[in-house]
C-alpha cells in the first residue's frame, strides 16, 4: 500500500509518520514543503495542476494531510487550512481519483461546548476565532469533494514535539528553562478552562486505522479523549514530571486562540464504531511524553 503522507515534518505528522512506517506492506511517501521531500507539495500556494503532477507521480492508495497552520496572520491560515484542503481534493479528482484522502481537523472548528455535555459530529460548528473557521472552510471542502475521505476532528493533541505556539509545549520550554530553582515562576494565563486532552500516539493510530478500513467512513470522526480535564491538571502533570519546586503564576497573559471557550470535550463515539479506536493513553503519559523529548534537548 503506498501512503503519500503531507506534512510529515510536524507536530502530529511526525506521530503519524511513525505509525504508518511501522505497518507491514506499506511504502510511506514523503510529501511537503522540504526540500528533502521526494514529492514537494506546498497546499497553500501550489496550483491544483501542480499538485496533480505530484500525486500522478506518487500514484498513492491514500493520502493523509497533516500539514495546516495553527497560527499566524488570517490570511496565511486560510492559505493552508481553507485553500490547501480544497485544492488537495481538486488534485486528487484529477490524478488519484481513488485514493482514500484522512485529512486532520481540529476541535477548534466546534467553537465553545456547553459545559458538561460532549459535541458530536453532528453538532453546529460555530468556530470563534480565525483558526477554527479556515480549519471548518477545509473540512466542507473535503466533505463535498465526492472522494472517499475523511476528516479526523482532534482535540487537544499532547505528545513529544508540541511546538511552544501552543500551552502543552510553552509549558515544556518554560519548565526546561527553570529546571529546580525554587525560586522559578512559571507565568501563564488563566488555567481553569477544560479541555478535551488526547495523546499524539492515540491520534497517530487512529490515522493508521482511518487509512486502512477497508470500507468508506463517515465524513468526519472526533478523534479525543470524550474527557474534559481542567487545563491546570496537564501542567501540574508536567510540573510533577519536570521536578519543578518553584511557583506558577496564573496572572499572565494566556492564549488569545482559546480564551473564549471555557469548555470543550468531544463525543468519540463514532470513531469507536467506524474504526474500533479509543484513546489507550491519559494524561500521565501526554505529560510523560511531551516532558521526555523536552528534557533530552538539554540533556548533557
Amino acid at each position: 500500500m503506498r501512503i503519500l503522507l503531507l506534512g510529515a515534518t510536524g507536530y502530529l505528522g511526525r506521530h503519524v509518520a511513525d505509525r504508518l512506517g511501522a505497518l507491514d506492506g506499506v511504502r510511506l511517501l514523503d510529501g511537503g514543503r522540504s526540500a528533502r521531500s521526494g514529492y514537494p507539495a506546498d497546499l497553500g500556494a501550489d496550483s491544483v495542476a501542480r499538485l496533480a503532477k505530484t500525486l500522478a507521480a506518487a500514484a498513492p492508495d491514500a493520502v493523509v494531510n497533516c500539514a495546516g497552520r495553527t497560527g499566524g496572520d488570517p490570511v496565511g491560515l486560510a492559505e493552508v487550512n481553507a485553500r490547501g484542503p480544497a485544492a488537495l481534493c481538486a488534485a486528487l479528482r484529477e490524478a488519484a481519483p481513488a485514493a482514500r484522502l484522512v485529512h486532520l481537523g481540529s476541535a477548534a472548528e466546534y467553537g465553545p461546548g456547553a459545559p458538561g455535555t460532549r459535541v458530536a459530529e453532528t453538532a453546529d460548528a460555530c468556530p470563534t476565532t480565525p483558526y477554527g473557521a479556515t480549519k471548518l472552510v477545509g473540512t466542507l471542502a473535503i466533505a463535498a469533494s465526492g472522494l472517499d475521505a475523511v476528516v479526523l476532528r482532534v482535540g487537544n493533541p499532547v505528545g513529544a514535539g508540541a511546538p511552544a505556539t501552543g500551552l502543552p509545549g510553552r509549558v515544556a520550554a518554560l519548565l526546561r528553562a527553570a529546571g529546580t530553582d525554587p525560586a522559578a515562576v512559571l507565568r501563564l494565563g488563566d488555567l481553569s478552562a477544560y479541555r478535551d486532552f488526547v495523546d499524539a500516539r492515540d491520534v497517530a493510530r487512529a490515522v493508521a486505522l482511518a487509512v486502512t478500513a477497508p470500507e468508506p467512513l463517515p465524513p468526519v470522526l472526533n478523534v479525543g479523549s470524550g474527557r474534559a480535564v481542567p487545563v491546570r491538571d496537564l501542567v501540574t502533570a508536567l510540573t510533577e514530571r519536570a521536578g519543578f519546586r518553584g511557583r506558577i503564576d496564573e496572572g499572565g497573559d494566556g492564549s488569545a486562540r482559546s480564551a473564549a471557550v471555557s469548555w470543550q470535550c468531544s463525543d468519540n463515539a463514532a470513531a469507536r464504531r467506524a474504526l474500533g479506536w479509543q484513546p489507550a493513553l491519559e494524561i500521565g503519559d501526554m505529560a510523560a511524553g511531551l516532558w521526555q523529548e523536552a528534557a533530552a534537548r538539554v540533556a548533557p
